[in-house]
């Protein structure tokens, strides 16, 4: 009979320490697509922007009911390697799921305005997240 506890014990202690472990976060996503820009307004967030602001408009699938309004994300010009931050203020109806409508001012940082289009990839921040 003792065996039998000895078991069940050793095979409890076990099993809460598995579930004790600590459990190993996702990576961050990154998301490829293509960056373009726009003169922003009123957002689909709520709040004017000027064209000064970093300001990105996410597609539509990804924006949802707006849960990633105010987030930060870091970009990418994956043709000559210039980052940015951008902060979600709008959605962007005609954009793909990785592609990024971007304010003049944010755009700039990444390429020039008369490019149009770039080749950008791009990732969330933390929420605590500030540049």
């Amino acid at each position: 009979m003792m065996s039998i506890f000895t078991l069940f014990v050793v095979a409890f202690a076990l099993l809460a320490s598995v579930l004790a472990a600590p459990i190993e976060l996702e990576k961050r996503v990154t998301h490829t697509g293509r960056g373009t820009w726009f003169d922003v307004g009123l957002g689909a967030c709520g709040d004017y922007n000027v064209n000064s602001d970093k300001i990105v408009a996410i597609s539509s699938q990804v924006y949802g009911s707006g849960g990633n309004c105010n987030q930060w994300m870091h970009i990418t010009n994956t043709a000559n390697g210039k980052n940015a931050w951008g902060m979600v203020r709008d959605e962007c109806p005609s954009c793909g799921a990785g592609d990024l409508d971007m304010s003049p001012s944010l755009f700039e940082e990444l390429g020039s305005l008369d490019t149009g289009v770039l080749s950008i990839s791009w990732h969330y921040e933390n929420k605590d997240f500030v540049p």
